[in-house]
C-alpha cells in the first residue's frame, strides 16, 4: 500500500493534469497518420499518448470523487474507484493515471513497445467500467425510489455519465488504435481499428445475426430482419463502433416486436434495416412494428436511468451474458458512439405502431473528437 505522502503526491498530480487542455483528433487524422505505421510514427504516437492520456484519465478520476446524490459511495461505483477488492482506496482511474504518468519517457523503439504493452493492460483494466457504473446507477435509482426522493430528470447524473462515457470511448479509441497499428499483417484496407472499406450492410448483417441469436435463446423464436442497401458500398469507419450501435438498435426492435406478437395469431412483421449513402452522412434506419414508445417516454430514452424493457434484469444477479432486456445504458451510449465521430442517433416513435431509429454517421471523418 502506498505511503500517505506518495498518495498525496499522486492526488496533487491528478489535480494538476486534470486542469490541462485536452487535444482532440479526427477519424481522418487517425487514418492518415496510421496509414504509415513506421517506427518513427509509432514513437510519435506513443509520445502523444503519454502526454494526452493522463489528462483525460485525471479529469475522470476527479469527477468520480464528487458525483451527485452520493453516487460516488454506491458499492458498484466503489468498484470502479478501487483497483482491487483488497485495496480499497485506489481506484482503476488513479491506478491507470499513475501507470502512464510515471512511465519513463518514451525515447526509442524499445520504450515504445514497453509503453504499448502497458497501455494495453490499462485498456483491459477498464473493460467492465460500463456495466459496473450502470449497476451503481441502478443501486442509486432503487434507493431514491424506495425513499421517494426522485429528483426530476437526474440532470447532473445524466450529464456526468455522458461526459464519463464519451471520454471513455475516446481513451479506448486512442489506446486501441495505437495498439492495433502494431499488427504485422493487417487485413486489406484496415488501419488500426479503422476499416477504410467498411460495408455498413455487412456490419448490419453481422449485428443482426448476433441480436437475433440472443432473441432466439430468450424467447425461442425471433422476428425476421430484412436489410436494404448496396452491399458493395463502403466508407471508412470503426467496425466495432458500428456493430455495437446496430446491435443495440436491432436488439431493442426484436424485443419490442417479439413481446408484442408472442401471443398473437397475426403474422410477425420483420424488422427492417435501410442503409442510405448520402454526400455528408451514411444513414442507417432500423424500423420496427413493435408498438412504439409513449410520447411521454421519448424524452427519457437517452437518459441512463430509463429502459424500454418492461422488466430490466437485476445487475446484482449472476452474469448471464447479453440479454434482450436493457439496463438503461444501451441507447445513450450508442448515441455517444455516433457523436464521437460527428454523427448522431435519433428515435422517432408512433405509439400503437412502432419505432424508427435513425443512425447518422459522418462519412467525411474530419470532425474532431468532442472532448468533455
Amino acid at each position: 500500500m502506498a505511503s500517505e505522502p506518495v498518495a498525496r503526491a499522486v492526488a496533487e498530480e491528478v489535480v494538476r493534469w486534470g486542469s490541462m487542455k485536452q487535444t482532440g483528433v479526427s477519424l481522418r487524422y487517425m487514418m492518415e497518420f496510421g496509414s504509415r505505421p513506421t517506427e518513427r510514427n509509432l514513437l510519435l504516437s506513443a509520445q502523444f499518448l503519454q502526454k494526452e492520456l493522463p489528462i483525460r484519465i485525471a479529469r475522470r478520476a476527479l469527477e468520480l470523487e464528487s458525483l451527485p446524490f452520493g453516487l460516488s459511495n454506491k458499492p458498484a461505483v466503489l468498484k470502479v474507484r478501487r483497483c482491487l477488492p483488497s485495496l480499497h482506496v485506489r481506484d482503476w482511474y488513479l491506478d491507470s493515471f499513475r501507470d502512464i504518468r510515471y512511465f519513463p519517457e518514451v525515447r526509442n523503439r524499445s520504450d515504445e513497445l514497453a509503453f504499448t504493452q502497458m497501455i494495453k493492460m490499462v485498456k483491459v483494466r477498464h473493460n467492465n467500467v460500463v456495466p459496473t457504473m450502470a449497476l451503481g446507477v441502478q443501486q442509486l435509482k432503487k434507493q431514491l425510489c424506495s425513499t421517494r426522493k426522485v429528483p426530476f430528470g437526474f440532470d447532473e447524473i445524466h450529464e456526468f455519465l455522458d461526459r464519463f462515457y464519451l471520454s471513455r470511448i475516446g481513451i479506448r479509441m486512442l489506446i486501441g488504435q495505437h495498439v492495433a497499428l502494431h499488427d504485422p499483417e493487417p487485413e486489406p484496407g484496415v488501419i488500426g481499428l479503422i476499416n477504410t472499406r467498411l460495408s455498413p450492410v455487412q456490419v448490419a448483417q453481422a449485428a443482426s445475426e448476433d441480436a437475433r441469436s440472443i432473441c432466439l435463446r430468450e424467447y425461442g423464436s425471433a422476428p425476421d430482419i430484412n436489410i436494404y442497401g448496396d452491399p458493395n458500398f463502403t466508407f471508412p469507419y470503426v467496425t466495432s463502433h458500428l456493430h455495437l450501435m446496430l446491435f443495440e438498435l436491432v436488439k431493442n426492435s426484436l424485443r419490442a416486436v417479439q413481446e408484442r406478437y408472442m401471443n398473437s395469431d397475426k403474422d410477425v412483421p420483420p424488422v427492417r434495416i435501410i442503409v442510405a449513402d448520402g454526400e455528408e452522412d451514411v444513414t442507417i434506419k432500423v424500423s420496427d412494428e413493435g408498438g412504439g414508445i409513449p410520447r411521454s417516454g421519448l424524452p427519457k430514452i437517452f437518459t441512463h436511468l430509463y429502459s424500454t424493457a418492461k422488466n430490466p434484469p437485476d445487475l446484482d444477479g449472476p452474469n448471464q451474458g447479453s440479454t434482450m432486456a436493457g439496463y438503461g445504458f444501451g441507447l445513450p451510449i450508442s448515441r455517444l458512439y455516433a457523436r464521437y465521430f460527428g454523427g448522431d442517433l435519433q428515435i422517432i416513435s408512433m405509439e400503437g405502431y412502432g419505432t424508427d431509429a435513425y443512425l447518422h454517421l459522418s462519412r467525411l471523418g474530419d470532425s474532431e473528437e468532442p472532448l468533455p
